[in-house]
């Protein structure tokens, strides 16, 4: 009897396996829960090109922006786990959550209805000025803004999105008084920055390197705990007394009940992404290096940053 029952255990494993063997059967979609031109976009069109590659089928970005990224998380917690809705998000997933809280109304989404399949870049986010501000650093910046307390704003992804988060976070540390413009996401908010709409913003660099490089706007500190590669000379917040970090880091999920030999799969592929120097080219040039963690280690990371992000959005409050 026992023999039986484990002969149709390892038969029905068996069946498992070929049912998902010719994974992926149509086209994939990787939802970017936020408009084109941010840095949830700018890591996944090479992503999903060189994805579509190891997988044999092709990977489309679909943008799917609205509510700071609650809306394409949301979409993606709530497909059908099969493997070909994926999810590129930024830190904002462990931030949502918490803010829906605060704000008393039901999440979009929770944690625990994704499974994380790796990490591709962790960058400190970097604070921006036109090169035409009086600002030339963030001593002349902080002395400004502290004499002038409302005169001035920044502008963000939407309310508790990764541009707000540590700009709150600054203003706590510098007792700095900015009006908060919330946009729908990073790509709107630098168009805002680059019109005068906006006097400043906290984004990663990949959204706001070439402005620099083309001397649209100057960066004035970032929020890192070491020298960035694609801007060495930007001083961090922690060198210049405010011991404040925040990464915008970029990964890619599924639904949590995703079959495990899918997981596999894009486990495997997205190694193989992360390690192409074609991708990490593209990705390099944004102003964005790699910063590959496999889903353990990533599931690790998370749990921790997760902690720290929940902490600084209580910390926030309620914005009605």
């Amino acid at each position: 009897m026992r023999t039986s029952i484990k002969l149709l255990g390892a038969m029905l494993l068996a069946a498992a396996g070929l049912a998902h063997a010719d994974y992926p059967e149509r086209t994939v979609t990787m939802v970017v829960p936020f408009p084109p031109g941010g840095v949830a976009d700018t890591v996944a069109r090479p992503v999903a090109e060189a994805l579509g590659k190891e997988l044999g089928q092709s990977v489309v970005v679909e943008n799917r922006a609205g509510a700071g990224g609650a809306t394409g998380i949301g979409v993606v917690g709530r497909a059908a786990p099969d493997g070909h809705t994926l999810l590129m998000s930024l830190s904002s997933i462990s931030i949502l959550p918490e803010a829906d809280r605060i704000l008393e109304r039901k999440p979009q989404f929770t944690l625990d209805q994704f499974k994380p399949i790796a990490r591709f870049t962790a960058d400190p986010t970097v604070l921006v000025v036109r090169a035409d501000s009086p600002w030339q650093n963030f001593a002349e910046f902080a002395a400004d803004v502290g004499k002038n307390p409302g005169k001035y704003n920044y502008g963000s992804s939407g309310n508790y999105g990764t541009m707000h988060v540590p700009m709150e976070m600054l203003k706590n540390s510098a007792r700095l008084r900015l009006v908060h413009i919330p946009y729908t996401g990073a790509g709107p908010a630098v168009v805002a920055l680059l019109g005068g709409q906006v006097n400043a913003l906290s984004t990663g660099p990949a959204s706001v390197l070439a402005h620099i490089k083309a001397g649209k706007l100057r960066a004035l500190a970032h929020w890192g705990d070491k020298p960035l590669a694609s801007l060495p000379d930007v001083p961090s917040l922690k060198s210049l007394g405010h011991p404040v970090q925040f990464a915008q880091w970029s990964a890619m999920f599924v639904p949590a009940a995703t079959p495990e030999p899918v997981v596999q799969k894009l486990r495997a592929a997205a190694k193989k992404v992360a390690m192409d120097p074609a991708v990490a080219q593209v990705i390099n040039r944004a102003g964005s290096p790699i910063e590959y963690l496999d889903a353990p280690e990533f599931q690790a990371y998370w749990n921790t940053d997760a902690k720290t992000m929940t902490d600084a959005v209580r910390q926030i409050g309620r914005i009605d």
